[in-house]
């Protein structure tokens, strides 16, 4: 089931206190950025960021799930209500993010 553009709105409406959010879509389900940075995406209606270590401090209790049959488990992020703490969970796994890919020409 794909997800919808009405949930992928309310997501970044509720990240809009961050700088650098963009998404592209992909497939029917939506990948996130922040400043070219990959940190998570919208997965049948999901928000699932990585597993990475300020996620995993920010959010101990947080399940882990697949976006998709063969993908990489993700941790599902439950408190979408709250901007200010989704704003400070983007932030905070900035840094532990890889750079993004250069394209070989």
């Amino acid at each position: 089931m794909p997800s919808t553009k009405e949930y992928l709105d309310f997501i970044l409406e509720q990240l809009s206190q961050t700088d650098g959010i963009t998404w592209r879509a992909m497939m029917g389900e939506y990948i996130l950025y922040r400043s070219g940075r990959i940190f998570g995406g919208i997965y049948d209606d999901r928000f699932l960021v990585k597993p990475v270590k300020a996620a995993a401090v920010l959010m101990p209790d947080a399940v882990l799930e697949k976006p998709y049959d063969g993908a990489k488990e993700m941790l599902l992020v439950d408190n979408v209500d709250d901007r200010e703490f989704l704003s400070r969970l983007v932030e905070e796994m900035y840094d532990e993010l890889p750079e993004p890919k250069r394209r070989k020409k």
